[in-house]
């Protein structure tokens, strides 16, 4: 049995946020042949519920690692079977160092995004995920459960978010990791978290050798799992640093089919 971890944005979806008819082709030829998929991102959970519903991966044996590896859930069974999340303290603490800078930062319910005001931020956030949206001003006075990862954006000032990572970094050392998952949105999530951390719970879950998982990303929040993972992969599209840490890069991009080519030549050769 074999195990593929695949990003979503800029990896298994095109440049649409859709999965492609020959993507779809090769994960059911993939499942079918008894391997598991397991779809992992940043994104909260029912998010991804959504892209999966939408694209009809319908088939046994899916997982989800959502939050960055902050939950695991397994599809069949509709139950979680991981989740670490941040202490409401941790919460109260990076909401006010976002807020001494006037930076967008948002946190989640298991079924909302949560923020302080509709922004920009939030607006171009939602896009993409659609999750109802809640307005709070104290998020630890307002949660009524921890939650897995909080996320702070600037669409016009990368610099910003450098300069918060600059001001937690000695609080957040044994507490919090913080990575970026594109230019504009830094990930905050438990220390013990982490894609990578999640392959090798979902390896040992299934006593399954790291040896026989693939693991494909495109940007800095893939990297450690693509270095977790027997066979780690960088799309064309990536980072160049997330393919300085891959094993293979991928002939073409995500919006050409390009993770579905290289697993078809990894698994069964190139086609002629």
């Amino acid at each position: 049995m074999k195990l593929l971890f695949t990003d979503l944005d800029g990896t298994l979806l095109n440049n649409d946020s859709r999965v492609s008819f020959r993507t779809n082709a090769f994960i059911d030829d993939f499942l079918n042949a008894g391997n598991k998929l397991i779809l992992t991102s940043g994104r909260p959970l029912n998010s991804i519920i959504e892209v999966k519903e939408a694209a009809r991966i319908d088939a046994p044996g899916i997982l989800i690692i959502a939050n960055n590896g902050a939950l695991i859930y397994d599809c069949d069974r509709r139950e979680k079977i991981l989740e670490l999340t941040i202490p409401l303290s941790y919460v109260s603490h990076l909401q006010q160092e976002a807020d001494s800078l006037g930076l967008h930062i948002q946190t989640y319910t298991p079924d909302s995004v949560v923020c302080r005001r509709e922004d920009e931020e939030i607006r171009f956030y939602r896009r993409r995920i659609h999750l109802p949206l809640l307005l709070a001003d104290d998020y630890a006075s307002f949660l009524t459960t921890e939650p897995c990862k909080m996320l702070a954006i600037d669409l016009h000032d990368h610099s910003r978010l450098l300069s918060f990572c600059d001001r937690i970094a000695d609080w957040a050392q044994d507490k919090i990791q913080y990575i970026f998952s594109n230019e504009w949105y830094l990930e905050l999530f438990r220390i013990e978290a982490g894609k990578g951390s999640a392959v090798r719970f979902v390896c040992s879950h299934f006593h399954v050798p790291l040896s026989d998982a693939y693991a494909a990303g495109d940007a800095d929040n893939d990297i450690s799992m693509i270095q977790a993972a027997g066979c780690g992969i960088a799309m064309a599209n990536a980072a160049p640093n997330v393919k300085e840490a891959a094993d293979i890069v991928t002939r073409l991009d995500n919006d050409k089919d390009g993770l579905a080519e290289c697993m078809t030549a990894l698994l069964h050769g190139p086609r002629s």
